[in-house]
């Protein structure tokens, strides 16, 4: 299990990206977060295998609506009594 810490730039607010971040962490079994930052960036944090985290980044950037220009993404520590993936607001 790895954990990933990921900024998304581009038009990521006020089209549907947390909530299909909520979908997506569900379908593919991950947990995390996720929020909007006052600079119109999107963070999220997700935990799972590789595969899955791959599957949920390819959802959300093939979502209608979403454009992902740029992504930081860096290794964090796991979260071990983490349970589900949420919003944060």
């Amino acid at each position: 299990m790895i954990r990933k810490h990921i900024e998304f730039k581009g038009r990521v607010q006020g089209v549907g990206f947390r909530y299909r971040a909520k979908h997506a962490a569900d379908m593919y079994g991950t947990t995390g977060w996720v929020i909007n930052n006052p600079d119109g960036t999107v963070t999220m944090e997700l935990q799972g295998s590789e595969e899955q985290i791959d599957n949920v980044i390819s959802t959300i950037e093939n979502g209608f609506y979403i454009r992902v220009d740029a992504k930081d993404v860096t290794d964090v520590p796991v979260i071990e009594v983490e349970k589900t993936f949420h919003n944060k607001g």
